[in-house]
């Protein structure tokens, strides 16, 4: 009786599955190696968090949690954000669903407590820590201690026109920032600073620029004359940064 000697072919198939053997056990030493000795900032299977210094797999964490109203407040929590949740709202077209309003833990608005989408409220802490704090204390040598706005939550259209989609403000999912109180007792406001040659001017163009990491859009000066005196923030389904 002779033998069946085995095919090319299934030298083929014994050699590749050989190979991807290996490299899966490549993948898992690589994968444990990360675990242990890499950021947990830089590792996305690892938990965002709030108090770290933005890493690698930062932004990619951050537009996963946005998306997760459970998540969002997990991670506000655990970076010591107080807020209280704003129940349901529906007007017509316009709605204040998922919404919760801040208590502390974050820079204080001015006017207090303003209904906003968590997932704006996420980004409103994240910029506070990780671009609004930083630069002010770089370029001010201050800090900023009060954030004053002109409104989160407007039933009306983009510019107020009637021919225009829905703004985010008619989802409470937008926020309008006028100016700055500072710890040294300096008021910085949009419109008479923003473009400024001094540190108030770079200031306040660092803060516009360093919001288009957290927020979706980020509207100023520099977009149009409607945008003169304040930055438009929001965690709407566009990209903008102008």
């Amino acid at each position: 009786m002779k033998w069946l000697r085995p095919g090319r072919g299934w030298v083929w198939a014994g050699a590749a599955w050989a190979s991807l053997a290996h490299l899966m056990l490549v993948g898992a030493a690589l994968v444990w190696w990360a675990d242990l000795a890499a950021p947990p900032q830089d590792l996305p299977w690892k938990p965002l968090r709030l108090a770290q210094v933005p890493g690698l797999a930062t932004d990619y964490k951050f537009a996963r949690a946005a998306k997760s109203p459970v998540a969002c407040r997990l991670i506000l929590r655990d970076g010591g954000v107080r807020f209280d949740e704003s129940p349901p709202v529906i007007e017509g077209r316009c709605w204040q669903l998922d919404a919760v309003r801040l208590r502390g833990g974050v820079t204080p608005l001015a006017p207090a407590g303003p209904v906003m989408t968590c997932r704006q409220a996420l980004a409103y802490a994240f910029w506070d820590r990780h671009g609004l704090q930083p630069a002010a204390r770089a370029l001010l040598g201050a800090q900023v201690t009060r954030v004053e706005h002109v409104g989160t939550y407007a039933c009306r259209n983009l510019y107020g026109r009637e021919d225009t989609p829905r703004s985010e403000h008619a989802f409470a999912n937008a926020l309008d920032v006028g100016g700055f109180r500072m710890s040294d007792g300096r008021r910085l406001r949009i419109l008479d600073d923003f473009h400024g040659e001094g540190p108030e001017g770079l200031f306040l163009r660092a803060a516009r620029d360093s919001a288009c990491r957290w927020f979706r859009v980020t509207l100023s000066p520099d977009y149009n004359a409607a945008h003169a005196t304040h930055l438009h923030l929001d965690s709407g389904p566009y990209r903008a940064c102008r």
